[in-house]
């Protein structure tokens, strides 16, 4: 945990990122995150999922690849300049819903079978990323898919790495959740689990 960072990272401190750069990760153009969204689909156990969940879909380059194997997709984010972005992506795709959410504080009400965190759970403090692993949890259908992909270097502004927060999710093994696959490359982790 960053001693310097405890709180979850606010709205704003998102919004300020995308008003600065549309695209501050470089999503649409880095070859790191190409791979690591081709690496994050292709670890998909299942062929076709009923309704997905994509918690912090930002400009939708990741929820556009993920669409194609889901009957239905929600996905949320805390800045309405990403999402804004993301729609723009994905108007074509008539099985892609968005909302601005901020999760632990709110979540859907639905049932998923897929529920995606990538590179969103080191934002959260400590309290947070539990109080989202048990919303998590209790909208996860028995047999479902939890795929979590997380940066593993170092981050100032972080309150959490990713290292921290897939570890986390190991504690709720083998009661809530079974680990299928796990994998690290050189910047980044993947790890699937199924709900029990």
């Amino acid at each position: 945990m960053n001693p310097l960072q405890s709180n979850s990272l606010p709205p704003s401190y998102f919004d300020k990122l995308y008003s600065e750069d549309p695209d501050p990760w470089k999503f649409e153009t880095r070859e790191y995150e190409a791979s690591k969204y081709a690496t994050t689909i292709a670890a998909l156990p299942k062929e076709r999922y009923r309704s997905a969940f994509e918690i912090g879909g930002s400009i939708g380059v990741l929820t556009e690849k993920l669409e194609d194997r889901c009957d239905k997709l929600l996905s949320v984010d805390v800045s309405k300049l990403a999402q804004n972005r993301a729609k723009e992506r994905c108007q074509h795709l008539s099985n892609v819903n968005f909302q601005i959410m901020r999760v632990p504080e709110e979540y859907p009400d639905e049932m998923f079978d897929l529920t995606l965190v990538s590179e969103v759970g080191y934002y959260w403090s400590w309290e947070d990323l539990k109080k989202s692993q048990q919303c998590i949890l209790e909208h996860l259908e028995p047999g479902g898919n939890l795929l979590l992909v997380h940066w593993t270097l170092y981050a100032r502004d972080y309150p959490l790495s990713g290292d921290e927060v897939h570890n986390s999710f190991f504690e709720l093994a083998p009661n809530k959740l079974r680990h299928l696959k796990g994998q690290r490359e050189e910047e980044y982790r993947l790890d699937l689990f199924e709900r029990v």
